[in-house]
């Protein structure tokens, strides 16, 4: 599966969603392939909702499946945090300018 910076979804009632790829990465702890999106809606606390799925960048077929396990979830967050630190970091710089 090839993602590109956006890609549709069907949810069961076959209503179609476009996501927005922000990233994929391999992990080689776990030997699969990740995909974090988003479809730029907002949680109860204002946060975008942001989703996580392991991808097969090498297969033809569009399937994503659910992260399975609490240290997939770990591995994802901690990537996330990181990202959002730089982001943090990188705005403070531009503003001290």
């Amino acid at each position: 599966m090839e993602l590109k910076d956006k890609f549709k979804l069907k949810d069961e009632y076959g209503q179609e969603t476009t996501y927005d790829v922000l990233f994929t990465f391999d992990n080689e702890e776990t030997n699969k392939s990740y995909v974090v999106y988003t479809d730029n809606t907002f949680d109860d606390a204002g946060n975008v909702q942001v989703y996580a799925s392991v991808y097969y960048p090498e297969s033809d077929n569009n399937k994503l499946d659910p992260v399975e396990t609490e240290r997939e979830w770990q591995i994802i967050d901690k990537i996330l945090e990181t990202i959002q630190e730089e982001v943090r970091k990188q705005t403070e710089t531009s503003n001290e300018e």
